[in-house]
């Protein structure tokens, strides 16, 4: 009896919540097909993840991708695995994504409205010591009635349709905004569905963490480091904020989101025009901040608010709790006066 009792029989799966949400916006079902399509790669993709040794996913691929990293076999597979999900949903028109230097442009009799960006494996330098890695995506309808094409891609983070990632950690996990909030679900390895744990997540005003990688400290602009410098030795008396780091952008940024705090990947002089992507990393995760009550900001202009010049551009990104990024954005601004545009 106490068995019995102890199990939901009214578990509100991930599946479930979407098709409750699309009936609530009287939608075709599109998206809810796409979503899924998705979630479903991603249960792949978490499941190569946990036996990569066993199956022998580990180590170099051979080749690099078009940012010039490394390709681990690992991301071969998890890029497969999301494309061919994504196309046999059937909702889907054009597809950017780390692996590929072009767009892919679903066949005609493939094709759906929605235009997806997606980083397949994020952090995959840590594949091989077992750390945390993810996957990010960004969900837009086509904007143009023509031909499906790269300028259907060049949409700022404003018309986000949807966008969410997963992170492969001590548990997979998703977490997903249509817009409406942010929603986790834990994948229940039992039944292989996603299950609603925490609904409408806020992130603290302020946190207690900053990350950011300090190896770069050499090549930083004055105002990081000087933002750094309040948060080592607070002149407030206040308790000085640890550091955190994994260097898996989801690991960092969902740490950020759920402690609160301050995530940073700023331009530097090796890297003047930032290091993230923005249509695969930074807008969704700017998007998912910002609906679950945080900011994110370049340091000139909110990232969501950049209009895209190509499918690869990197931007630099910081984001976080509203307090703590509003802190870095006045610092910033002593330091680059003319640059600065103004926010919402």
């Amino acid at each position: 009896m106490s068995d019995r009792s102890s199990f939901d029989t009214n578990v509100i799966t991930l599946t479930r919540f979407l098709l409750e949400e699309g009936r609530k916006a009287k939608g075709t079902g599109e998206l809810t097909t796409l979503l899924n399509a998705m979630c479903t790669a991603i249960k792949a993709i978490s499941s190569a993840v946990r036996k990569a040794g066993i199956a022998n996913l580990y180590g170099i691929a051979g080749s690099t991708n078009v940012t010039g990293d490394q390709v681990k076999k690992l991301d071969v597979l998890s890029n497969d695995l999301v494309i061919n999900m994504l196309k046999s949903s059937f909702t889907s028109c054009v597809l950017v994504t780390e692996e590929h230097d072009n767009v892919i442009i679903i066949e005609p009799d493939r094709r759906g409205k929605y235009v997806v960006c997606f980083d397949p494996l994020d952090g995959s330098s840590n594949i091989d010591c077992l750390a945390s890695i993810g996957t990010i995506f960004a969900i837009y309808r086509k904007c143009t009635t023509d031909e499906p094409s790269e300028k259907d891609v060049l949409q700022p983070g404003r018309n986000i349709v949807a966008a969410g990632y997963a992170l492969y950690g001590s548990a997979t996990m998703v977490v997903l905004s249509t817009g409406q909030g942010v929603n986790c679900f834990m994948l229940d390895p039992a039944i292989g569905e996603f299950i609603l744990v925490e609904q409408n997540l806020k992130i603290k005003k302020r946190g207690k963490i900053y990350s950011l990688n300090e190896g770069y400290a050499v090549y930083f602009d004055p105002a990081v480091t000087e933002y750094l410098q309040q948060k080592k030795f607070p002149k407030d008396g206040s308790a000085p904020y640890g550091a955190r780091y994994v260097g898996s952008m989801v690991a960092d940024v969902h740490r950020t989101l759920v402690y609160g705090g301050i995530f940073l990947y700023p331009a530097n002089e090796k890297s003047p025009k930032g290091k993230l992507r923005l249509l695969y990393e930074c807008n969704p995760m700017a998007f998912i901040l910002e609906q679950a009550g945080g900011r994110a900001t370049t340091g000139t202009m909110n990232v969501l608010d950049i209009q895209p010049e190509s499918i690869h551009q990197r931007v630099p990104v910081v984001l976080g709790s509203p307090e703590d990024v509003q802190e870095y954005i006045s610092i910033y601004q002593k330091h680059h006066k003319c640059e600065t545009r103004p926010g919402p």
